[in-house]
C-alpha cells in the first residue's frame, strides 16, 4: 500500500479525529507515537504532526527527528505541530495573553495558494491552545490569519512544509475537510483509493496467504465487530474458521440463545459455550474496575484455551480488535496518549496458549467496519446493532459482581433497549445501556419506605466512539422508561440520565 499518510502523535485527545477525517477522504492513515515512528517511511506519501498537551517551550517538550521527512515528504503540522515547526526553526512561540480555545473565523486567507483552496475568508476554525505563535522563522510564507492569531497557517519557502494552529479534524472547522483533501490530494498527490471493497479484496487475500490451510478459533459476540470478522475470515479460510460463542454470564438477556439463532442462516461454523458460572465465580468479590476487565480477558483465554483443544490442528485465535481499542490501549510508557482503560482483547496472549493471534478489524474505526459489513452483505439490523463491550455488564455494575446484581440489570437494560426500538429511537442513538451504581436511595412505594437500588440510563451519539455527546430523549421517553423500570424490576427504586459527554467522561461508567 503506498497511499498512506503517517500521523505522529504528540498526545493530543483530537489525533484518532485526524486520522478518521483522513480515512473519509478514502485515505488510508496510520497513527504512530512521535517517539516511536516507522523504521521505513518508503510506504507514507505524506506526514501530519499532531496537537499535543506540552508546550515547545518546556524542557521536556517532544522534540523528534524529522530529518528523514522534512522536505522529502509533504509535512503538515497541526496546533503543537505547528508551534514544533515554527519554535526550532527559527520562529518564536510565547504563551498567549488570553487562551485560545473555541471557535474562531479567518480574517485573512492566501486563497491563491492550493493548500488554502475554497477556504474563504471567514471560514469558522477551532482554536485549543494556550501558546501562539509570535513570530514566524524568516524562510515561511503566511497563508492566513485570525482576528486574534495573526500566524495561523504559513508554509516554509522551498518545500511542502505547512502549519496551522487550528484543529482541521473537528466538525466546528467547516472548511477543515477541504483543507485535508488540499493537503493529501492535491498537494502530496494521494490517491483515494481506500475504500470497503477495496479492503475486503486485500484483506481476504492477505488472510489467505497468512492462514494457509491453518484452523482458526474466532470468539463471536453477536455484535458487529466479531461478525465482520468472521464473514472476513469465512472468506478466506471457509470451514478451518471455528467460531464460539461465550456467556460469560454478563450478557444482556436472552442475548445467548438469541445471537446462536441470528448466526444460523449466516453459514457460519458457531458453538456455544456457557462459561457463565466459571466467569462470575472468578470475579467474585472483585470491585476494581481494571481488575475486572483483566480477569474476564485472562478467562476468556482460558475458555478459548479449552476450547481450541478440542479442535484438532487449530493454530490460530481470531479477534475482532478494531483501531479504538488499540489507540486506547497504548500505555504511558509506549507511546505519548495516557492509557483510557484496557480492553479485554488487546495485548496478546499467555505463554501457555499456543495459537497465534489474528485481527483483521484492528486498523478499523467503528463505521468503517459497519461500511465494511455493508459491502460484503451482512444484514442490516445487525450492522445497526449497537455497541456492547467486550466485558460486558461487568463494566456497568459498579463495584463487585453478583448474580443478583446481574439479574437486576439485564431487566432494566432490557427495559431500556426494548423501548428506545419500540419508540424509533435505536438507529438514532450510537449506544445506549444502564449502569447499576453501588448506592442505594430512600424511595416509597405503597405508603412503605424502601432502600433500594439506583440506576442510571445512559444513551450517545458519536461515530467512532473517540468522541461522544448525549443524545437528548424525549422526556415523555424517559419519563415512562422510568416508571416501567421502578415497577417492573424489583430491587430498583431511582432512576437517573447521565448528560456526560467524551470526553472528560468515557462511554462506559468503568
Amino acid at each position: 500500500m503506498q497511499n498512506k499518510v503517517l500521523i505522529l502523535d504528540f498526545g493530543s485527545q483530537y489525533t484518532q479525529l485526524i486520522g478518521r477525517r483522513v480515512r473519509e477522504l478514502n485515505i488510508f492513515s496510520e497513527i504512530k507515537p512521535f517517539n516511536k515512528p516507522p523504521k521505513d517511511l518508503s510506504e507514507y506519501k505524506a506526514v501530519i504532526l499532531s496537537g499535543s498537551p506540552f508546550s515547545v517551550r518546556a524542557d521536556d517538550a517532544p522534540h523528534p527527528d524529522l530529518s528523514e521527512i522534512r522536505g522529502k515528504k509533504p509535512l503538515l503540522g497541526v496546533c503543537y505541530g505547528a508551534q514544533y515547526l515554527a519554535h526550532f526553526n527559527g520562529g518564536n512561540v510565547e504563551k498567549s495573553n488570553t487562551r485560545e480555545y473555541g471557535r474562531a473565523n479567518l480574517s485573512h486567507v492566501e486563497t491563491d495558494n492550493p493548500f488554502l483552496a475554497k477556504v474563504n475568508t471567514g471560514s469558522q476554525v477551532w482554536m485549543s491552545h494556550a501558546d501562539t505563535i509570535k513570530q514566524l522563522p524568516e524562510n515561511t510564507q503566511l497563508l492566513a490569519s485570525t482576528h486574534d492569531v495573526e500566524n495561523a497557517a504559513f508554509k516554509f519557502d522551498g518545500e511542502e512544509t505547512y502549519g496551522i494552529q487550528f484543529h482541521p479534524e473537528v466538525y466546528h472547522s467547516t472548511d477543515g475537510k477541504q483543507l485535508l483533501e488540499n493537503f493529501l490530494v492535491n498537494i502530496s498527490g494521494i490517491e483515494q483509493t481506500w475504500t470497503p471493497d477495496a479492503f475486503v479484496e486485500t484483506t481476504v487475500a492477505d488472510l489467505k496467504e497468512k492462514l494457509g490451510d491453518d484452523k482458526v478459533i474466532l470468539g463471536l459476540s453477536g455484535g458487529v465487530d466479531s461478525s465482520v470478522a468472521a464473514v472476513l475470515l469465512h472468506k478466506a479460510i471457509g470451514p478451518n474458521l471455528h467460531c464460539i460463542f461465550v456467556n460469560n454470564g454478563l450478557l444482556r438477556k436472552n442475548e445467548f440463545s438469541g445471537v446462536l439463532k441470528q448466526y444460523e442462516g449466516m453459514g457460519l461454523n458457531v458453538k456455544g459455550v456457557d462459561a457463565s458460572a466459571r466467569f462470575l465465580g472468578e470475579l467474585s468479590g472483585e470491585s476494581d474496575p481494571e481488575k475486572k476487565r483483566k480477569i474476564i480477558g485472562r478467562v476468556f483465554v482460558e475458555v478459548f484455551d479449552d476450547e481450541s483443544k478440542l479442535v484438532d490442528g487449530a493454530t490460530w485465535l481470531a479477534q475482532g480488535t478494531i483501531y479504538p481499542d488499540v489507540i486506547e490501549s497504548v500505555s504511558a510508557t509506549g507511546g505519548p496518549s495516557a492509557t483510557i482503560k484496557s480492553h479485554h482483547n488487546v495485548g496478546g496472549l499467555p505463554d501457555y496458549m499456543k495459537l497465534k493471534v489474528v485481527e483483521p478489524l484492528k486498523m478499523l474505526f467503528k463505521d468503517e467496519v459497519r461500511r465494511v459489513g455493508a459491502s460484503m452483505g451482512l444484514d442490516k439490523e445487525l450492522l445497526g446493532r449497537h455497541p456492547f463491550p467486550g466485558p460486558g455488564l461487568a463494566i456497568r455494575i459498579l463495584g463487585d459482581i453478583t448474580r443478583e446484581k446481574v439479574s437486576i440489570l439485564q431487566e432494566v437494560d432490557a427495559i431500556f433497549i426494548d423501548g428506545l426500538k419500540s419508540n424509533g429511537l435505536y438507529d438514532s442513538v450510537w449506544q445506549a445501556g444502564a449502569m447499576l451504581l453501588p448506592v442505594n436511595s430512600v424511595g416509597v412505594m405503597g405508603d412503605e419506605r424502601t432502600y433500594e437500588k439506583c440506576v442510571a440510563l445512559r444513551a450517545v451519539e458519536s461515530t467512532d466512539g473517540m468522541t461522544a455527546d448525549w443524545v437528548n430523549l424525549p422526556y415523555e421517553f424517559l419519563q415512562k422508561t422510568s416508571n416501567d423500570i421502578i415497577n417492573k424490576v424489583p430491587g430498583v427504586n431511582r432512576v437517573v440520565y447521565d448528560i456526560s459527554s467524551k470526553p472528560p467522561a468515557t462511554i462506559e461508567w468503568e
